[in-house]
């Protein structure tokens, strides 16, 4: 339905985007809702262009402008089998009216433009928005900055996912494409921004605005040089490289800034320009040589004059990874190899980088979250500490003696200084251990921590003189950086530091839970996971559960202390410590269960008012399957415990429709119906018509979750849904119609139909047989893919050993005549072998079974001519490798890769299904049933199946055949 572009549909628009800005969520929510509601109404985004054109009001612009690009970032993308959310009249005046507007709005607004161009442009450009190119290099010509610099920014965002995406043909014609109108006028307006430089070298504003686009220029060439390079970028190399080279070296008062937080402009591109000349001398570093040494020497003046800022970080850290880059590459080794050379790097660039400064100590205190982040997940990429680390590794490659020899020197001496005076120099000791860490580790992973170490460095000495006495103090609050580094170091070097001194650590790193400092406790938290992951000898855990016994209560008890200090409520490694403890102690714990699912529990309903922490969400909800795993294995009817405490809980969540917990809230409750044994309770029972609800379906997040529920309902109560609530039964068939239709989700319906056929009394589902095979054939006529034809198979050989033989051929043949005749030569002889997973292959192995030895009109009919076909493919199935080939036009990408769409699914692990095997009680060996099912068909007709063997069967496939007759002792009559 459309929206008229009315004063009043304006106006109405206007009012509720104010309310979206309220910080009450009474008032906040239902006008998210609103819009949420209006979204797919024809012209709903140009009512949004309209008013951040046009809007008298600066915050409705910039509301205007970010509701603009999430709607861009939800509904553009066209996905298969779901509705196109945007019609087709929109997107093309979307694409008409965007780039103009993008570069006639302030900057603030711009940008959100520019965002968005770009996420159409990922679907569209180049083949649907062909001229979006010509359009912006036209804008270059405009001489006017503001509109040159909306055109770059765009064309940055364009084009800087060719830094990380696979090669293929595709890509390079994209690539080719864009530099053939790209290319030309952007080394153009480089030359021109140049010399407007010099021009207007006294003019502050002027430069502001230029060196902006110098910037951009920058990050552009990246872009483009990152996949191969350029013929056209060879040729023109002295231009890019000479000026980039005196950009280096400029210095500019006017563009100096006071600020020491903030990287300037000057900064930045000077950044920019280390990492562009960084991929030149990794990756074409042949054309690249001759303008090298000029690089290495301007990028070592300007590492040696540059002082100590937090603004000037991002720049020192880039010009010390060009240098990384370069030492390792073995036809630079000759500008390294002086040993005064290396002296002079290590006490000029990497001791002083290695330096906790009082904005590193800042940090610690009062930014921890951004600091752990930094620290331990590896996203210091830009800081110098970790650009120094990777210097040091760098070097070591070539010069590992003369350098380790060096740094020894500095680690003895900085670690006598702190000796002298600990409270004043606890500084010398930091950089101390963290020279340590950066020498001793060649190779690491987030993983397994170190997995190569440096030979000359002793880590177990140093973990008992230098580590342990810090761990060891009384205080736990005294120190905390040194804390936080001698965690650390036992977290790096697990796997080279001996048990019997890691299990020293355990209670004192359990200890540590209470430390003040957030740093502190989250790596204490964090290096207990970690241990309690190792792997030992033969793959068990490195430290079993009675190792642990000793500190149980300890341990629990302050890790859900931890959880209350301040900055810490949801802290996510925490809770991952939690969960992984729970796991390691297995039955350790039963006897703390009770209050510990209250403290769960309790969490959980504080969270779920306004989930944030997706991580700390995911490892609270693998906790609280664990607790009911672990007590209910013991002691199945504890089941209930666990519903009175979460139920409650499930219920407001389900209520206030959390939709970021209701997959999790399904999967919990699968687990507690699946661990009920007999009959499904009441309270369940309750539940059953509201999980066939569409709205519920319509969020793929959902499916897997809400599908294994289902499938828990069958299983344990279909007899009562078959009494008491079979009016639902054309409710649980709407649901595996609506998934059998899609590409992503048939997998799914299958999931479910088995259930159905396996589990429901046959005299309930009678009436729908028919239409479920129809509906199956009409989307095998619409869309044959591999996915599909495999759930097929399993799915008719299920019903065959429910139904029997017979009863499958009598429902083909009602459809249409001889088309069961069809589906043998069409689709299970030739396909079985692509059949995957034990179970499911053993079921189309119990099932052709039964269609080769208990169906008649095998033996007497046209069909008979298919019976030895089939049982070659069986014995095909058995022996021969699975056929795992995929057609080409089957690779197309999975949902769940994509950004911008709905959360995926979260499996939670310790929720996992066990695999349930239909026919496990009534077959074995499925090869030995064949040969008795075989010899059990001879007796009844006698000579007739040895001939049909023994004529058309081939030599390879006989000889299997007469070891599984001999395997059953049994002969062919």
């Amino acid at each position: 339905m459309a929206m008229e572009l009315s004063d009043a549909n304006l106006q109405t628009l206007t009012e509720y985007l104010k309310k979206t800005l309220d910080p009450d969520p009474a008032i906040r929510r239902p006008a998210e809702k609103f819009l949420e509601s209006v979204e797919g109404n024809q012209n709903y985004p140009l009512l949004l262009l309209t008013l951040l054109e046009k809007s008298q009001d600066n915050v409705i612009k910039v509301c205007a402008s970010v509701t603009f690009k999430n709607y861009i970032k939800r509904n553009w993308r066209i996905v298969e089998d779901e509705p196109n959310k945007i019609c087709e009249a929109d997107r093309v005046a979307i694409k008409a009216n965007i780039v103009h507007l993008m570069l006639s709005s302030p900057e603030q607004i711009q940008k959100q433009l520019s965002d968005a161009i770009s996420i159409i442009g990922r679907e569209d450009f180049p083949q649907k928005w062909p001229d979006l190119l010509t359009e912006m290099v036209n804008r270059f010509q405009s001489g006017d900055f503001h509109v040159i610099n909306g055109v770059l920014r765009t064309a940055h965002s364009l084009f800087k996912r060719y830094r990380h995406e696979f090669k293929s043909n595709e890509l390079w014609t994209e690539i080719k494409l864009v530099l053939d109108a790209f290319a030309l006028p952007l080394t153009n307006l480089f030359k021109a921004t140049i010399e407007l430089c010099s021009t207007h070298a006294n003019d502050a504003s002027a430069l502001r605005i230029l060196f902006s686009s110098l910037i951009l220029i920058s990050k552009l060439f990246y872009s483009l040089n990152f996949q191969d390079l350029p013929e056209f970028f060879e040729d023109n190399m002295e231009t890019w490289m000479n000026n980039f080279h005196t950009l280096l070296t400029l210095d500019n008062k006017l563009l100096q800034t006071d600020d020491e937080e903030e990287a300037g402009l000057l900064e930045l591109l000077k950044s920019q320009i280390c990492d562009n000349a960084a991929l030149y001398a990794q990756k074409y570093d042949e054309e690249f040589q001759r303008y090298l040494p000029r690089f290495v020497t301007a990028i070592w003046n300007l590492l040696v004059t540059t002082g100590q800022e937090v603004k000037y970080d991002l720049l020192v850290s880039n010009a010390i990874q060009f240098l990384a880059s370069v030492c390792e590459r073995p036809h630079y080794k000759n500008l390294f190899e002086d040993q005064n050379t290396l002296t002079s790097i290590c006490e000029k660039v990497i001791v002083p980088n290695m330096e906790f400064r009082a904005a590193d100590e800042e940090a610690f205190e009062d930014n921890s979250e951004e600091y752990i982040r930094r620290d331990l997940e590896g996203s210091d990429i830009d800081t110098r500490r970790r650009a120094a680390c990777d210097l040091v590794r760098g070097l070591c490659k070539f010069f590992e003696g003369p350098v380790t020899g060096i740094f020894s020197g500095y680690v003895n001496s900085m670690l006598q200084e702190y000796a002298k005076n600990p409270s004043v120099n606890w500084k010398h000791k930091d950089a101390a251990i963290y020279l340590v860490t950066s020498l001793a580790s060649k190779a690491q992973t987030q993983k397994h921590g170190i997995t190569q170490a440096n030979e000359l460095v002793n880590l177990t000495e140093f973990f008992v003189s230098h580590i342990l006495p810090d761990l060891k103090s009384a205080n736990v609050n005294e120190f905390p950086v040194l804390k936080a580094d001698g965690i650390k170091y036992i977290m790096i070097f697990r796997n080279q530091v001996p048990k019997e001194h890691l299990l020293v650590s355990i209670p004192l790193l359990i200890n540590h839970l209470q430390a003040e400092s957030i740093v502190v406790h989250t790596y204490a938290a964090h290096a207990l996971e970690r241990l309690f992951t190792m792997r030992g000898p033969n793959n068990a855990t490195l430290f079993t559960a009675t190792e642990i016994a000793p500190f149980v209560e300890i341990l629990l008890t302050n890790l859900f202390k931890a959880l209350t200090l301040p900055g810490s409520s949801e802290n996510e490694y925490i809770m991952k410590a939690i969960m992984r403890s729970f796991s390691l102690l297995q039955e350790a714990i039963i006897p703390y269960i009770p209050t510990l699912i209250t403290q769960l529990t309790q969490k959980l309903l504080a969270v779920s008012k306004n989930p944030s922490k997706p991580h700390f969400n995911h490892y609270m909800f693998e906790a609280i399957c664990l607790s009911i795993r672990i007590t209910c294995k013991a002691n199945p009817a504890a089941v209930v415990n666990f519903e009175e405490a979460l139920f409650l809980v499930f219920t407001e969540i389900l209520q206030n429709d959390v939709q970021e917990f209701i997959p999790y809230v399904f999967q919990v409750m699968s687990l507690l119906l699946e661990t009920h044994k007999n009959d499904i309770p009441s309270s369940y029972m309750a539940l059953f018509p509201h999980l066939l609800q569409p709205v519920l379906w319509e969020r793929t997040g959902n499916i897997p979750a809400l599908v294994r529920l289902l499938q828990a309902f069958l299983e344990r109560g279909s007899n009562t849904i078959a009494s008491a609530a079979a009016d639902k039964i054309p409710g649980l068939l709407g649901v595996f119609q609506k998934l059998i239709a899609s590409k992503a989700n048939d997998h799914q319906g299958f999931y479910l139909l088995n259930s159905i056929i396996e589990h429901m009394p046959p005299e309930s589902v009678d009436q729908y047989r028919k239409q479920i095979f129809i509906l199956l054939f009409q989307r095998l006529q619409n869309s044959k893919t591999t996915k599909f034809i495999k759930s097929f198979l399993v799915f008719i050989n299920l019903y065959c050993i429910k139904y029997g033989a017979l009863a499958l051929q009598e429902i083909f043949d009602g459809i249409q005549p001889k088309m069961f005749g069809m589906v043998l030569e069409k689709i299970i002889i030739p396909e079985i072998q692509k059949v995957s997973g034990y179970v499911e292959k053993k079921i189309c192995a119990v099932g052709i079974t039964k269609l080769l030895t208990e169906c008649p009109p095998m033996m007497d009919t046209e069909y008979t001519k298919l019976w030895t076909p089939l049982l070659q493919s069986l014995i095909g199935l058995f022996e021969l490798p699975e056929d795992d080939t995929i057609p080409d036009e089957e690779h197309f990408i999975d949902i769940e890769d994509t950004p911008g769409y709905q959360t995926a699914f979260s499996q939670l692990a310790f929720a996992g299904k066990k695999e349930h095997d239909p026919v496990g009680q009534m077959v074995n060996n499925p090869k030995v049933h064949l040969a008795q099912s075989l010899h059990k068909l001879s007796t009844a007709c006698p000579g007739r199946v040895p001939s049909m063997v023994s004529t058309s069967l081939n030599a390879e496939a006989l000889q299997y055949l007469q070891g599984y007759l001999q395997e059953a002792s049994v002969t062919l009559l």
